[in-house]
């Protein structure tokens, strides 16, 4: 807000200000952009710029920092990935003629969802936009029998034009989707009210941006953008986001497509989570694409292509019909490694065709993206010929007959435009010879000035009988003539006119030298000035055959990932899977591997495994040592379920699957403290969401659920999930367990396997690994072994391998009584007395604990037979009822001693 004391350009400051409270203004002050009061502070920490400060002398110096204009996008992107807006100020005016202060305003706002990303960063990675409304006010009824969704997304990519729209049931779903498509930045509406601001709330708690924008302004664009949209939810979500588009970026937008439509649930479903879990895109430890699915595939050779992979990566098909096309194509790659191979070196020379049409669009294309894109047309010709000549199968034929080369456009580029043109558009060197008759004028003009100066200079060499004289020019000066000062005695008085002194040259220049350089500065400038005029005509040719480029650009990104897919079904020996056509839940897979896992062994290391759930048996219980291989097994699962329905062949001798519709996971061990949420916590919803949500189409892989709380609750929330999936669900389930009690499940339920990860132990007592899947259920879990291997000490493993022995002999309550006991009374106590009198107490309890905490878990008898409770003293049945009442795991040492001192008075008492 503007003070009183401001100068007339910091009112003009506010004034702006005041309109992007939320964003950094980059305000533009002759050659720099000035950063003023807080941003000023704040932007020079993040940028490490030098904070000075205007109007030092007065009271109230505004801090203030600058940035070159010509370096602002470095800075600009810092800012911007760092999660804020710029809006960048320009003056409107000629500062030269402006009468008082120049007029200035905001020319684009940058933000998160808007970065034209790809200029400094990963080609192969989209940066989307997203909008979200709620429907408060009724506009999209649920049809008949189906579940409401009242939540409506649209998101862009302002790259390269392509805008989608959805409808969603949930804030969660919501929050999923935009995960998926890593949005960065999410427009809300401001007058959605409390619904708004509960999904900014979220949202931004996972770190986007969250922008606010008013309602959408009727126009031609925004109707054509949103033909296809019979829906008013969908039509006003993709209005408020086109208009945050038309309000930000304040320049033409042509190159956005019409609003495609989809259906979240026509797509293989899985959640944030999975995605991590199961590594698709980036490695869930290092974060990076180094390790993770998609970085082993992707041998695609064009960014668009590489965009493309993703998207087919996180969005699975649920069409068989659509997935088969995409396997034939791959499947005709994979035969024809001649024709892949002349297809894809072409490839390599295809630059980034969606975003080169996106800045002709945008007004940004200079002359060397025109260049690029020239080069990228002239290689789709050879392509298509090596798709309709080389190869004689009938899919790659096709293929090849469905592209338009747009060669008429390359051609004019070719004509018109230099091979290697410098990047600023406005001087010259742009035009080739011949190409326009008046270039070519000017083109000649200049080279007979410059044949006159070399004329001119030799005439005045001779006159003046200075051998050493020169014609030079300078940006600053113009033409002159240079003298050292040794030779100034030689001029005549009055020839030149002084123009410059130098320490050892004086520069001159004449009336004849002077009428020349006017010459040549005009000739140079209508030159300039013609050929800028040139290269915005073959622009807006560009711009007017955006839409084939577009079109080109998403027929190549297809033809680059089915040949990336073939490159690594050969490589890794991977094959077509099929489908049941039949409506069968059975899954065949034979010698399936975990393709990311086998990538980082060496040859021959991955141990295979068959993976199999006849129609009927659809619950697999894993148990085994960890380490041994169980979570490589589940995740192998999910990962050719993903490659089958996403058109890829898959790692594995043969599969035969159905198609699934959502995949869950509930893997590893993880806590959400910002949203106060426990390990446990974190499992339980997890796994609470694959219950909800899960159909008997569904995948759900559960490893090690119950693991964070007391063994009896855990065990008994496992055996609880596992009956609700075999009683209710019927959802193709693999649950990993190091409850071995569980695997006794499997006698009362047909639908339940047990099978287990083999492993060896040695006569030296070491664990030997098979990795095998194997059926049954193991024998142990042999976790003191793998402790062995990580290295504990070796006091400490025999220490624990005689508490197991114990343990297994006596039982788990009846131990954990008795060693709570002996560290109170040690830790406690420093009474031997009291010392005695508690190990007493222990040696009693331990009878009386056999009762209370000895229960099989399966087919426990309602209640112990009479004859056994009525042989026990008043004293014993007063101590039991007591235990019986006490969750014995959950004492601490102090609470287990002030218990035994309270049991022993209950018995004495009795007694």
């Amino acid at each position: 807000m503007a003070k009183a004391t401001d100068t007339p350009m910091m009112v003009q400051y506010h004034q702006i200000k005041d309109l992007y409270p939320d964003a950094f203004l980059f305000y533009r002050l002759g050659d720099f952009y000035e950063l003023f009061e807080e941003d000023a502070i704040k932007g020079a920490k993040i940028l490490e710029l030098t904070l000075t400060s205007r109007n030092k002398n007065s009271e109230n110096p505004v801090p203030m920092a600058g940035i070159p204009y010509h370096a602002a996008s470095n800075y600009i992107d810092i800012l911007v990935d760092a999660g804020y807006k710029v809006a960048i100020v320009e003056q409107m005016e000629d500062p030269a003629t402006a009468k008082g202060m120049v007029k200035r305003d905001v020319v684009q706002l940058i933000t998160p969802g808007t970065k034209l990303a790809g200029q400094n960063g990963d080609g192969k990675t989209n940066n989307f936009l997203a909008a979200v409304v709620h429907d408060n006010a009724g506009l999209s009824p649920a049809r008949k029998g189906e579940t409401p969704r009242p939540y409506a997304l649209a998101y862009i990519d302002l790259s390269t034009g392509e805008l989608k729209a959805t409808f969603l049931e949930s804030v969660s779903e919501v929050q999923d989707e935009l995960g998926a498509l890593e949005v960065k930045e999410v427009v809300l509406a401001k007058e959605d009210g409390l619904k708004a601001a509960d999904v900014a709330t979220q949202v931004g708690e996972k770190g986007l941006v969250v922008s606010f924008q008013g309602k959408a302004q009727p126009s031609a664009t925004l109707t054509y953008l949103t033909k296809d949209l019979k829906d008013a939810l969908g039509q006003a979500v993709t209005g408020l986001l086109l208009q945050y588009l038309f309000d930000t970026q304040k320049r033409s937008l042509d190159h956005i497509m019409p609003v495609q439509s989809y259906e979240r649930q026509a797509y293989l479903v899985f959640n944030q989570v999975s995605r991590v879990n199961l590594d698709l895109v980036q490695n869930a430890r290092t974060k990076q694409k180094a390790g993770s699915l998609f970085a082993l595939l992707d041998e695609t050779k064009t960014a668009m292509g590489g965009r493309l992979l993703k998207q087919w990566l996180i969005k699975p098909l649920k069409n068989v019909s659509d997935i088969k096309k995409r396997q034939d194509i791959l499947a005709a790659f994979k035969e024809d490694f001649f024709t892949r191979g002349t297809v894809q070196d072409q490839l390599k020379y295809v630059y980034d065709l969606e975003r080169l049409a996106a800045k002709a669009a945008l007004g940004t294309l200079n002359a060397k993206d025109m260049v690029q894109l020239k080069k990228s047309l002239q290689a789709v010709p050879a392509l298509q010929s090596a798709l309709m000549g080389t190869s004689s199968d009938p899919v790659l034929q096709d293929l090849g007959a469905a592209l338009d080369p747009v060669s008429d456009l390359a051609d004019v580029i070719e004509a018109a435009l230099v091979d290697d043109p410098p990047v600023s558009v406005r001087d010259g060197e742009l035009i080739k010879e011949g190409y326009d008759s008046l270039v070519d004028s000017y083109k000649q003009a200049l080279t007979d000035n410059q044949d006159w100066l070399a004329s001119y200079q030799e005439q005045e060499r001779e006159a003046t009988g200075i051998p050493t004289l020169k014609v030079k020019y300078n940006k600053n000066f113009g033409y002159f003539i240079e003298v050292t000062k040794a030779n100034l005695s030689k001029l005549e008085e009055g020839r030149y006119t002084r123009k410059q002194t130098l320490t050892n040259a004086e520069r001159f220049t004449t009336v004849e030298l002077k009428e020349h350089e006017d010459l040549i500065f005009a000739a140079q400038t209508k030159r300039y000035d013609r050929e800028y005029e040139l290269f915005l005509a073959i622009r807006r040719q560009v711009k007017e055959e955006m839409h084939r480029l577009q079109g080109l650009a998403h027929d190549l990104a297809k033809i680059d990932v089915l040949a990336a897919l073939a490159d690594v079904a050969e490589e890794k020996h991977f094959v077509k899977p099929t489908f049941h056509d039949d409506g069968s839940r059975a899954v065949e897979i034979v010698q399936g591997r975990h393709p990311v896992v086998e990538s980082l062994l060496g040859a021959g290391e991955y141990v295979a495994n068959d993976v199999t759930f006849p129609q009927d048996q659809f619950i697999q219980l894993v148990t085994g040592p960890n380490m041994a291989g169980k979570s490589t097994y589940m995740r192998q699962i999910a990962i050719i379920v993903i490659l089958a329905q996403m058109g890829s062949f898959v790692p594995a001798d043969a599969a035969k699957l159905p198609v699934f519709d959502q995949i869950f996971t509930r893997i590893g061990a993880n806590d959400d403290l910002v949203s106060g949420r426990s390990t446990f916590m974190v499992e339980m919803a997890e796994a609470n969401l694959a219950l909800q949500n899960a159909t008997a189409q569904s995948l759900i892989l559960f490893d090690e659920l119950g693991r964070g709380t007391a063994t009896y609750d855990g065990m008994a929330l496992a055996q609880a999930i596992i009956e609700f999936l075999a009683k209710h669900l019927h959802a193709t389930t693999v649950f990993a367990t190091h409850y071995h009690e569980l695997t006794a499940l499997a006698k009362a339920y047909p639908a339940i396997e047990n099978v287990h990860v083999g492993a060896k132990l040695t006569k030296d007592g070491r664990l030997h690994f098979l990795h095998q899947v194997q059926a049954g259920a193991a024998d142990r879990s042999y976790g003191i072994q793998v402790a062995a291997l990580a290295g504990l000490p070796a006091g400490l493993l025999e220490n624990a391998e005689s508490i197991l022995a114990a343990l297994e002999k006596d039982g788990a309550g009846q131990v954990e009584v008795q060693e709570t006991v002996k560290r109170a009374a040690s830790e406690d106590s420093q009474d031997g007395a009291v010392a005695d009198k508690l190990n007493e107490s222990a040696a009693k309890l331990a009878q009386a604990n056999n009762l209370a905490q000895e229960l099989p878990l399966f087919e426990v008898a309602e209640s112990k037979p009479a004859e056994e409770v009525a042989s026990l003293d008043a004293g014993d049945r007063a101590v039991l009822a007591k235990l019986s009442q006490t969750n014995l795991n959950k004492l601490t040492p102090l609470e287990a001693l002030n218990l035994l001192y309270k049991l022993q008075e209950m018995g004495e008492h009795h007694g």
